[in-house]
């Protein structure tokens, strides 16, 4: 094989994998922090559930991305769990909109760790970062949850599948 066609093998490996996970419905999330790294959040599909002995949840997002050092300095964080409403919500905070202009949109109050919680998230989750490794382009946090909240039982779930939004009740 020459290099060229290796390039291509892994590149089709990529886009394949890429196209994969566009079918694996997951919950759209804003995950938020706050402390000595500054205010920061960011919409994410990539949480999911470690083990509740102790409460702790599981939380990834690129190295690169702009608030990459801010959630690596304060090492707490909240995810907020997003109603079928929070839409527009999720592009915002998906998007390169500046940080303290995102958190203009929807009703905050300080968790526990000080990490800003959606008022009207379905569920929030505020944690403290225990473990942080590295694979691939991303950071993997273990977070130990420290308070829940959760919202109303009449709310529709927000999730992204095949690279769109779909409401579930």
């Amino acid at each position: 094989m020459t290099m060229d066609s290796v390039n291509e093998e892994v590149e089709a490996t990529r886009l394949a994998f890429r196209e994969g996970m566009s079918r694996l419905a997951a919950a759209v999330n804003i995950v938020t922090t706050d402390g000595p790294g500054g205010l920061a959040g960011f919409t994410a599909s990539a949480v999911c559930s470690v083990t509740d002995r102790p409460p702790t949840v599981l939380v990834c997002f690129n190295r690169s991305s702009s608030v990459a050092g801010m959630f690596e300095r304060n090492r707490v964080l909240c995810v907020n769990t997003l109603a079928a409403g929070h839409e527009s919500m999720s592009r915002l905070f998906g998007g390169s909109t500046p940080q303290e202009d995102r958190f203009a949109v929807g009703d905050w109050i300080v968790g526990n760790t000080g990490s800003p919680r959606l008022v009207d998230a379905i569920v929030s989750f505020d944690c403290e970062v225990e473990n942080a490794i590295e694979s691939g382009t991303h950071h993997v946090l273990f977070c130990r949850v420290i308070g829940i909240a959760h919202g109303t039982d009449d709310d529709e779930a927000l999730v992204y599948f095949r690279r769109r939004y779909h409401h579930l009740k």
